[in-house]
């Protein structure tokens, strides 16, 4: 493929037949007069044509010049265009930001913020990845990435946003914990079926803190990566679950629900914002960080 001509040139030989010569010209855009010669030499050269017949006090366009002119004054309205269409972007929220969030996140509290936040802002569209497999932000082109992480975290290029802090606790439905006899340890919830989120290494374990870090390893009835399709799996009473505070307290208070040895806490989770990188960033997309780390934290 042949290199573009250099598009300065182009916008050289514009404004010298704009202004009637290069006398002119150079004044109006504060260049020396014999730079601007120079540079509208070199585009001749290059193109193999004269564009510009010259005399000591003025310039014509040659038949040729006239009809690249033409082109030259397009291309410089297009960027022109360009260069508004970009000054408006960064001047307020608008245009098009791609975000991906796990299903179960989306009824922890994103699905309203968002939605609310397009009320909010009319000139913004919001296209939403409802996903639970694990995206990839910069081959699939996204502003910003949902991801529900346990400790500890792993390494990442991306940038990270804490959104917030997710209280897991293990859940059963009280028809179920009727059928056994009152759980006082780890060995006694050994008895009952359990429901898990999915992995890709068939090994389910849950984790605990006492006075020393304890795994509980178990096979579960029902393994989804979709947090609601556990949460209704235990509030049939199909096992017991370990889900997020958020995505149950209600659950709690109708007593639907019934916490699982509250004694033996669970790690924090984290809900974070994942996106390349704040350099560059348009308005949309910060803005919409915005909104969820405010809606998060009210």
């Amino acid at each position: 493929m042949e290199p573009l001509t250099d598009l300065n040139n182009m916008y050289f030989f514009a404004k010298v037949v704009d202004h009637g010569g290069f006398t002119a010209a150079a004044t109006a855009l504060g260049l020396q007069t014999s730079m601007l010669s120079r540079r509208v030499s070199a585009l001749e050269l290059e193109l193999g044509v004269r564009l510009l017949n010259r005399n000591s006090r003025r310039v014509s366009l040659t038949d040729a010049g006239r009809l690249f002119h033409q082109h030259c004054v397009a291309l410089v309205e297009e960027v022109r265009a360009a260069k508004t269409a970009i000054d408006q972007t960064l001047a307020s929220p608008q245009g098009v930001v791609r975000i991906s969030c796990p299903l179960g996140v989306l009824q922890m509290g994103v699905s309203a913020i968002l939605t609310q936040y397009l009320v909010d802002n009319p000139s913004v569209r919001i296209m939403l990845d409802a996903t639970n497999r694990r995206v990839d932000v910069i081959e699939e082109g996204l502003d910003i990435a949902l991801r529900v992480r346990l400790p500890p975290l792993e390494d990442s290029e991306l940038t990270m946003l804490p959104l917030l802090t997710s209280h897991r606790i293990l859940v059963a439905s009280p028809a179920l914990l009727a059928q056994h006899a009152t759980l006082a340890d780890l060995n006694d919830l050994a008895h009952l079926p359990t429901l898990a989120m999915a992995n890709t290494n068939d090994k389910y374990q849950w984790h605990f803190l006492t006075p020393q870090h304890v795994a509980f390893t178990h096979q579960p009835r029902l393994a989804t990566d979709d947090l609601e399709t556990l949460r209704d799996a235990a509030l049939r009473g199909v096992g017991v679950a370990q889900l997020p505070l958020s995505l149950v307290q209600d659950d709690l208070k109708l007593g639907s629900l019934v916490q699982v040895l509250p004694e033996w806490p669970s790690p924090s989770g984290s809900l974070h914002a994942l996106f390349p990188s704040r350099r560059g960033m348009v308005p949309a997309v910060r803005s919409v960080l915005d909104a969820l780390l405010a809606g998060f934290n009210e």
